[in-house]
């Protein structure tokens, strides 16, 4: 089956089904409302609930690119790795990853009105996390990285809203000039308290151990970071 079958086949179901031996197709559930929960087995293509608009996504295993592409709202929860591009555009909703993220992750992130997207990631992340970031929360939690750096090159290059929470002290690690880092304060952890808590009853972390850890919290320092980069001061 295709993905136009698959998703026509979704919208006869009463909102719940499951997908087994998924094969790499792309755009399952886009745009699929919050009546709508599904389970996946196999491994999902690009765009998994692209668009997607309060339904919600588990997957047994991993899931490619473009993961969230402009969600509106809802959860996805994957069970793994995902690929690059994760929440491209995400202006609400969830995405809990148990593994680790490729590169630009929370790409153009952006909060809407009330709406606030966040996106959690259990692993590590590829180069720029966070690039061009307007809104919502990323938090990224370092687990089973094998001592690789919680996060790759060039991260949150343009950002210029929202917060990013690392769980580490990111020493040598390099931030563009345009955002600030600090050790988050306990308020500060307590933010991201409910996400950790979404994660953890997902996937078996233990809360407490999260939450008394280091993170380092990364905000953009100016509403116009691309007058830092491109003139000169």
């Amino acid at each position: 089956m295709d993905c136009r079958a698959i998703n026509e086949a979704i919208r006869q179901t009463d909102g719940v089904c499951e997908i087994a031996g998924c094969m790499g197709q792309r755009f399952i559930a886009a745009g699929a409302g919050e009546t709508y929960r599904l389970s996946i087995r196999g491994v999902p293509g690009n765009a998994l609930g692209a668009y997607l608009n309060g339904a919600e996504i588990r997957t047994e295993g991993n899931a490619q690119d473009a993961v969230g592409d402009t969600m509106n709202a809802g959860k996805i929860v994957v069970n793994g790795n995902i690929g690059d591009a994760a929440g491209y555009a995400m202006r609400g909703g969830m995405i809990l990853v148990k593994g680790s993220a490729g590169y630009r992750a929370g790409i153009h992130m952006k909060a809407y009105k009330e709406k606030l997207p966040v996106m959690v990631i259990g692993g590590r992340t590829g180069s720029f996390l966070g690039e061009y970031q307007a809104g919502g929360v990323i938090v990224v939690l370092g687990l089973h990285t094998d001592g690789k750096d919680i996060v790759g090159n060039f991260p949150c290059t343009g950002m210029h809203g929202g917060k990013l929470f690392l769980r580490s002290r990111c020493e040598g690690i390099q931030f563009p000039r345009q955002v600030s880092t600090h050790l988050a304060s306990e308020e500060e952890k307590e933010e991201i308290r409910p996400y950790l808590q979404a994660f953890c009853e997902e996937f078996g972390n233990d809360l407490q151990e999260l939450l008394t850890s280091d993170y380092t919290v990364v905000t953009p320092d100016s509403k116009n970071p691309y007058h830092q980069m491109y003139v000169p001061n």
